[in-house]
């Protein structure tokens, strides 16, 4: 085998830089410090103070840059805690590499300590990719693969354990090429195919299109995607839905053939599509179910098309038919292709939010949307962890313009915060914006570390119902109000935030969060708003 005076660290960083994967976000441990100290200037670490903050930063900083983020954990310990996030990650098809400290290569077997016996097992089946290298002379080759594989449709995380003896062997001579390397997608829609989809959407009588999570990170890279899915619903006169359980914004709000989120169970599916000869699924799952609702899943006469780049969300799908292509092509196609059917529902804009409900016995969590919609500008974007919102939000916040909501694709707690964070780091001339229920803020609240350190443009806004709200309410439609542990209180997040860093201020009317936001979009740095409601 031949060798090169630089070793596996040198030729696995060189790569990286060639590949422009150069921002880390990590919590430092003993199995990483071989890696981290060959680190130079033209890398940028970012310290998060918890694993699972860690990666949720890495996942904003993904959505707001398209690019793969690299993670560095521990092995064991720290990629358990980080798996919560990445939940997040998996589902919301999300490009970063997780690179995992391993302890000494011939200690494995021995369970030392710190040790990840399995670790190519550990976080399967949440990524796409996993492995750790049979060799240390294959490190620097298999990091290069989990740069390409993350970054190839579908996106999504991929993981890659490196036990820290490898980086001071010895690399290969042909190490070299890797910094050469690319990989291109050459696939696309067939002219069959195409004339077939636009065949059906032209012989439908009540078409519904339902988009999703792939339709907006697709129009973040071109922004004709988000025009092209508009001009379809219009030219087809077709009632659009945003697809179970958001991750993005794929379609604008305010636009008067913008019918909702669809609720995610499968009677509340049914009944939202009964009538619909055709329903044209784009860029999200058939479907993501949430809520235990039995039923059938569609009604008689009801035909479903569905259209997504993930090959696994078209084979696990339990009714429809499927095809796999890129979505954003299939997108065009359709929005060129299609008769015009002469109708309009209305000017694009049009569509009247609802007034926020209010209460007598002080804010609601809608008042609190009304305020963020009073003052959206071409800079600000959404992140929204408040699950007792989840519904109102993408009805109730103008969304007209890709990469503006930000949502997490699998429900895993801790998301808010960090993916804020994360988003700013990635967009430093965003403001984004982030509401965060009580109950999910306690997950990822070290993220107000990194954001006071690196004084990113985030506003987060603590949706504070001094309880989890979200679990209520399902306690509520399975006939089981009576349980425990739904109530909190007495948590200082003013406090909590100022020890961070970050200046904070509480509010308990409508008047009070209107004047603190505004002061807040005015600031320099990150600002915590904890906005105290009730559920109404």
């Amino acid at each position: 085998m031949a060798t090169t005076k630089k070793t596996v660290l040198e030729t696995s960083l060189d790569m990286f830089r060639a590949l422009g994967v150069t921002t880390i976000f990590g919590n430092p441990g003993s199995n990483e410090i071989p890696f981290l100290a060959g680190l130079d200037e033209r890398f940028d670490f970012i310290l998060g103070l918890h694993e699972q903050v860690v990666v949720g930063m890495a996942e904003g900083y993904a959505r707001a840059t398209g690019r793969p983020a690299l993670v560095n954990l521990h092995a064991a310990s720290g990629s358990g805690n980080a798996m919560g996030a990445l939940t997040n990650a998996s589902y919301g098809h999300i490009p970063m590499v997780i690179l995992a400290g391993q302890q000494v290569r011939r200690t494995v077997g021995q369970e030392a300590m710190l040790a990840s016996v399995d670790a190519s097992v550990l976080p399967t089946p949440l990524v796409k990719y996993s492995h750790e290298p049979l060799a240390a002379a294959d490190v620097p080759r298999t990091l290069a693969q989990a740069v390409f594989e993350t970054s190839t449709q579908p996106c999504g995380p991929v993981y890659v354990s490196v036990p820290l003896d490898d980086w001071a062997e010895p690399a290969l001579d042909d190490d070299a090429l890797l910094t050469e390397r690319s990989v291109v997608v050459a696939g696309g829609l067939t002219d069959d195919m195409a004339q077939e989809l636009i065949a059906t959407v032209d012989g439908a009588k009540r078409l519904a299109l339902v988009v999703g999570p792939q339709v907006d990170a697709a129009a973040v890279d071109d922004h004709t995607v988000f025009d092209a899915v508009v001009s379809l619903a219009e030219k087809s006169d077709a009632s659009v839905y945003v697809a179970p359980s958001p991750s993005r914004g794929p379609f604008p709000t305010t636009h008067p053939n913008f019918e909702g989120v669809i609720i995610p169970g499968i009677k509340s599916v049914r009944d939202r599509l009964a009538g619909h000869d055709v329903v044209l699924v784009l860029g999200a799952a058939v479907f993501r179910y949430h809520r235990w609702e039995p039923s059938n899943y569609l009604e008689a006469g009801t035909r479903v098309v569905h259209v997504t780049h993930d090959p696994r969300e078209a084979t696990r799908a339990p009714f429809g038919r499927s095809v796999i292509a890129d979505v954003a092509g299939v997108v065009k196609a359709l929005a060129e292709g299609v008769q015009d059917r002469g109708k309009r529902r209305g000017e694009p804009g049009s569509r009247e939010l609802p007034p926020a409900r209010t209460s007598p016995d002080g804010m609601t969590g809608t008042e609190i949307l009304e305020v963020l919609n009073a003052y959206v500008n071409d800079t600000v974007a959404y992140v929204n962890e408040t699950t007792t919102l989840d519904l109102d939000y993408l009805e109730r916040i103008a969304i007209d313009r890709p990469g503006m909501y930000n949502f997490p694709a699998s429900g895993g707690l801790g998301f808010g915060l960090p993916v804020a964070v994360g988003l700013s780091l990635g967009d430093p001339e965003k403001t984004i914006v982030a509401t965060v229920g009580d109950g999910s803020a306690n997950y990822g609240i070290t993220a107000l570390y990194t954001a006071a350190q690196r004084q990113t443009r985030t506003v987060f806004v603590i949706v504070n119902n001094s309880s989890y709200g979200a679990l209520a309410g399902f306690a509520q439609r399975m006939g089981t109000p009576d349980i425990p542990g739904l109530e909190l209180g007495g948590i200082d997040f003013v406090s909590i935030a100022e020890g961070y860093g970050v200046p904070a201020q509480r509010t308990s009317t409508r008047e009070e969060f209107e004047e603190a936001y505004q002061k807040a979009l005015k600031a320099s740095g990150p600002v915590l708003i904890d906005a105290q409601v009730v559920i109404g």
